[in-house]
């Protein structure tokens, strides 16, 4: 049976999206301390909307101020955050997209600087003063990084309480969709590695004991979710060190999260030891699609396929040959927002410019049947040849 294409609608619980295309979460960190967006933000997404992906999701929004991976990211740990982006969920529902949203805590990896600025540890006497991060255990993300604080039950009670909290502030936002950040290193992939968490009560030891806060949030941020809107989890799917959580854990942790409510499985990898956001990483396209392809087949999980995907038809083929139900852009709806736009074109999906704002497809439409017209008749030179 063939699987739907790219530019084919999706529904997800009580909502569809036009296409196969999400743009990822994208950290900008251009925010100001007080984690609200600014015009920037209003711009940057206003974009990435009339780019044409079917879903927009926004850069991970922190549910607390400790939560977040340096001083200028968004936020939603505030109702003042709530109001500020819910101008910005309008713009993206009213380019078409579905509006989505990213929770984090950023656990050990966060009080860091911007990536530009060497996204290092903040250190006393800096102009960003560091703050005190969070761990299942007192292990640094690094040699030389800072040693977070170990969680203990009141700092995990708070937390389910923060994640719940945010989840019903997106909600009343307006966004559509809401993803939690359980990948890359951060505060909830840390306490699944083996590597990053030590502990020996019943939040570590074996899978299941690692595993259970990622569910406790699932399980809190769902019933804080409406009922009929879809909830997806990012997942590094394999650790980038020996020894570490594996593909067969992913696989088993997504069937609990399916059982918990969750709809999507966002199938990332790594991140849990050295940032490789500032080094240059030699990686096929499309190199971690066959985590998304695993989880499907083995959970029946809908699952976002991540990860240097930057050409139309191999887009089109990881949906078409059912390897994921989705596929998140990132870097590439940087380079280029309007990339689902110009895949449509390329796919033969919207050949007269329907899917692009009227004012813009209008004259493009024209100007290419007029293309198509001049090529079609004798060049102009042997006209004038011939008079």
């Amino acid at each position: 049976m063939t699987e739907p294409g790219l530019f084919t609608p999706i529904t997800l619980r009580g909502i569809t999206a036009a296409n196969r295309i999400m743009t990822s979460p994208m950290q900008q960190y251009m925010a100001g301390d007080d984690g609200l967006p600014t015009s920037f933000h209003t711009q940057h997404y206003r974009r990435q909307a009339i780019g044409g992906a079917g879903i927009v999701m926004t850069e991970a929004l922190a549910i607390t101020p400790a939560g977040r991976v340096t001083r200028h990211d968004l936020g939603l740990w505030s109702d003042a955050q709530m109001a500020a982006l819910a101008p910005i969920v309008a713009d993206i529902a009213a380019a078409g997209a579905v509006p989505a949203a990213q929770l984090i805590h950023a656990g050990r990896k966060g009080s860091v600087s911007r990536p530009w600025e060497g996204y290092a540890p903040l250190r006393p006497g800096d102009a960003d003063p560091p703050w005190t991060t969070l761990a299942p255990s007192a292990i640094p993300a690094n040699p030389g990084w800072h040693t977070p604080a170990a969680m203990d039950a009141a700092a995990i009670a708070a937390l389910l309480e923060d994640y719940r909290a945010a989840a019903h502030r997106a909600a009343r936002a307006g966004f559509r969709l809401l993803e939690v950040h359980a990948a890359h290193g951060y505060l909830l992939h840390s306490f699944l590695s083996p590597l990053s968490n030590h502990r020996d009560d019943r939040w570590g030891g074996d899978r299941a004991g690692r595993s259970r806060l990622v569910l406790a949030v699932a399980e809190a941020v769902r019933a804080a979710w409406p009922a009929d809107l879809p909830l997806s989890f990012r997942l590094s799917c394999v650790d980038d060190q020996p020894d570490g959580w594996t593909l067969d854990d992913s696989v088993v942790l997504a069937r609990a999260l399916l059982a918990a409510g969750v709809d999507l499985i966002d199938c990332s990898s790594g991140g849990l030891g050295e940032r490789t956001t500032t080094r240059m990483v030699r990686r096929p396209e499309g190199y971690q699609v066959p985590y998304a392809e695993r989880i499907r087949a083995e959970t029946g999980a809908r699952t976002i396929a991540v990860g240097l995907l930057t050409t139309p038809a191999f887009a089109d083929a990881v949906v078409r040959e059912g390897r994921a139900d989705l596929v998140a852009i990132g870097r590439e709806a940087l380079f280029n927002p309007h990339w689902p736009l110009h895949a449509a074109q390329a796919l033969g999906a919207d050949p007269q410019f329907a899917n692009w704002p009227p004012s813009w497809g209008w004259w493009l439409d024209k100007r290419a049947r007029a293309a198509r017209v001049e090529s079609a008749a004798p060049h102009h030179s042997a006209i004038i040849r011939d008079a």
